[in-house]
């Protein structure tokens, strides 16, 4: 598969705001992953990562998929490549991307797509998009998350039906679950996702990547570690502001009290 073509199928924009967006662009295939694919989709998270003037990652899909999974023609290249390879690993360097990463969810969510899903910070679904887990279905073992992350969001319990039964569950379930953030009107998924990001951009740069961090973080760990590094991070943080730093803040703050408050 020539690179031109490759390019084709993982499409990246960005706008004057810093927001990019990332498109898997193989309608035809329901946005279906090949190896060069997954490549150049973690690449390009990789890179957006550490692009300054990008603030926001908005992942979505053309046609009616976000993503349907792997491609199965191409199942063996794909399941026996390099797993422990981080730099072409699509999920891993969505687990590294220090910037808020918003997946707009279109349609189907199946399996890896599933699994890119679960790697979001925030995810906005269309009415008719839908998650679904098919390891079970096709004799496949999961490598990027969907067996750990899912129960640690909606419970032991539903994940462990969804994910041995392969049932679909739908963006208003999910939504109910906590699972997703909000469900919109179908063709209104990118305009919801890049509203939220417009949100996450008109605040302090430095605080969001840092929250990011220390949320994503405390994920990893049980309560009481978890607030133990936040009081760490808070410490390190406010000793390393100047006395004009806490002015500007102050300043700031007193500033914004007239303004109006943010749509969100």
């Amino acid at each position: 598969m020539d690179q031109t073509r490759i390019e084709n199928l993982i499409l990246v924009t960005r706008d004057r705001n810093g927001i990019a967006t990332i498109t898997i662009n193989r309608p035809k295939s329901l946005n279906s992953l090949t190896r060069p694919m997954m490549v150049r989709l973690a690449r390009q998270i990789n890179a957006l990562g550490k692009d300054e003037s990008v603030r926001v990652i908005i992942l979505t899909g053309s046609g009616r998929a976000f993503c349907s999974g792997v491609d199965l023609t191409a199942a063996e290249k794909v399941f026996k490549g390099d797993v422990k390879d981080v730099e072409t690993d699509t999920v891993a360097q969505m687990e590294l991307c220090k910037k808020p990463i918003i997946g707009a969810i279109n349609g189907f969510a199946v399996t890896a797509g599933f699994e890119i899903a679960l790697a979001c910070d925030i995810l906005i679904a269309a009415k008719g998009a839908k998650f679904m887990d098919t390891h079970s279905r096709f004799g496949i073992f999961p490598s990027w998350g969907l067996s750990q992350k899912l129960s640690r969001i909606i419970g032991a319990n539903r994940a462990r039906e969804a994910s041995l039964t392969a049932m679909p569950i739908s963006a208003e379930q999910a939504e109910r679950w906590g699972l997703v953030n909000h469900v919109v009107e179908e063709g209104e998924v990118l305009r919801k996702a890049q509203e939220v990001a417009e949100a996450i951009v008109t605040k302090n740069q430095d605080l969001v990547l840092r929250y990011k961090a220390v949320i994503n973080d405390g994920l990893k760990l049980d309560l009481g570690h978890a607030l133990s590094l936040e009081k760490e991070r808070a410490h390190a943080y406010y000793s390393g502001m100047s006395k004009d730093q806490f002015q500007k803040m102050q300043e700031f703050i007193a500033g914004r009290s007239s303004k109006k408050p943010s749509k969100l």
